[in-house]
Order: C-alpha cells, then structure tokens, then sequence
C-alpha cells in the first residue's frame, strides 16, 4: 500500500506582497508619527523611573512656610490671603536632595491673579527666609509668563514662550556689578535666539486658564528645557560658564502681589 504524499498549499505571490507592503506602510507611519513629535516638540508620556516626591497628604520632605503652604485633597497648595500678603517671594523647598541632571513632572492649577513657578539648580539665600535665586519655569494665571525660563534673584529673563536660546557671559565679569549692570527691562542681554519654537500667543492658547496643566522638565547639563501640556515652551543652552550651575534646590513658589492660589499635583523625579 503506497503512502499518498500531501501537496502542501503555496501561498500565492499577492498576498506575500500585500503583507509586506502593510508592514512597511506601517513602520513608514511610526516614523512620521516619531518626527512630527520631535519637530512639534511633542513627548510621549513615559513614567519610568519617576519618583513621587509629594505623598499628597502631608509636606512631609519639604520645608517651607505654614502660612503659605499647605497639603490637602492630594493637592500640594500654595495660597497668599488678604491677611497673609506677601513682602518678598517664598517657596516650599524640596529636600531630597540637589538635582543636577533630571526629568520632573507635574500638573499645575493657579488662579487669575496668581504668579508662580518651579525653581531647579537653585540657591538657598541665608538673609531671607525660605528663598531661592535660581532657575525658574515661570507659570502665571494669566499666561503672560507661562513657559518661559526666568532666573530668580539672577540673570533674569533667559527665554521667553516660544524661544531657543544661547546665553554667554557678560562683558568683564569678575567685576562687581558685570550682572546687574547686563539686565536690561528684566532681560539678560547675553542671549542669542537660534530658533523659534512658535508664536508665544499662539503657544500661549495652549495652555488652559485656571485649569490643570501639565508641565515637564528636562535638564541635562547646560540644556534646559521647560514643557507646558507636552509641548516644548522654551529652550535654553546655558553657554555662562561664570554664572550658570549644574546642580541646587528644587522648589516651588508663591509670589508678591495680590491674593492668589496654586495647587500642584502628581510631582514626579527622575534623575540620571
């Protein structure tokens, strides 16, 4: 009795085609969807190796004054009164540590009035309590400042919303009063605009009135980088060998001026 062999089905050509053609249609899609979130300045969300450093219930690894601060609800919150007005900027100080080279993340809401922001490689000033000089993402409740990197106590406006910068030293800097003197309308002058990141208005209408936003920091050596809602707000390459520093406080501010509130949420580190 002879075993009868089987043919075995060939697939036909098409349809190989066809399967390689949807493969590379496919990859052909991942890597435009990759390059139009670079060129928008768009991040995925990506939470490994994140710390919380906020345990929303208690200011527990923070130091800062009760009279401004305050944790609720999961909520870590920031609030000037008509009693509690303020004579000079105060912050609630992380103390974890310094971070030098790190990714953090958080959500913010701020009211009309306020003026706030999220200092980083900053300074603690012995002579006024609770203060930094620093590096700052500067966030306000009318988005006027929003995005932008504003040095407290220091060079001041390093880029506003929608700006890549340079930044270099100032002219005969070991002098006294070289800083001061290179701060014009809170502005430093040694910055140079490389790029445009956007129209400051029209990145501006991406960021949500007295609602919650997200904003995520990515600073790695002398680049700084400020994200609002995920987009890429400003950009900083800190070529002032004399004036810039590579590690210091994180902390979180209530400003001068009228009453106001700000709630921070889900504040996440990274550091590398």
């Amino acid at each position: 009795m002879r075993t009868k062999l089987r043919r075995s089905k060939r697939i036909p050509l098409y349809l190989i085609w066809y399967v390689f053609l949807l493969v590379g249609l496919h990859s052909c899609a991942d890597k435009k969807n990759r390059i139009v979130q670079e060129e928008s300045g768009n991040i995925p969300q990506m939470d490994e190796g994140f710390v919380q450093i906020f345990d929303g219930s208690t200011l527990e690894g923070w130091v800062g004054d009760p009279a401004y601060w305050h944790a609720e609800n999961g909520l870590l919150v920031g609030e000037v009164t008509p009693e509690t007005l303020l004579e000079s900027n105060t912050f609630i100080i992380w103390q974890g540590g310094q971070p030098a080279d790190f990714e953090l993340k958080l959500e913010f809401r701020i009211s009309e009035t306020g003026n706030s922001g999220i200092n980083y490689r900053s300074e603690r000033l012995e002579t006024v309590p609770f203060a930094l000089k620093g590096y700052q993402a500067d966030i306000d409740g009318k988005n006027t400042y929003t995005g932008q990197n504003y040095e407290e106590r220091k060079r001041t406006t390093l880029a506003y919303r929608g700006e890549k910068v340079f930044i270099k030293s100032q002219e005969n800097a070991h002098e006294p009063g070289s800083l001061q003197a290179n701060v014009i309308n809170n502005a430093w002058q040694n910055r140079e605009i490389i790029e445009s990141l956007g129209n400051s208005d029209s990145l501006k209408a991406k960021i949500k009135a007295e609602d919650w936003n997200s904003c995520h920091l990515i600073i790695k050596g002398n680049h700084l980088q400020h994200y609002i809602n995920e987009i890429l707000m400003s950009e900083v390459t800190d070529l002032d060998s004399v004036n810039r520093k590579s590690s210091g406080f994180l902390g979180l501010q209530v400003h001068t001026g009228p009453p106001m509130k700000v709630e921070y949420r889900n504040i996440k580190l990274k550091e590398f």
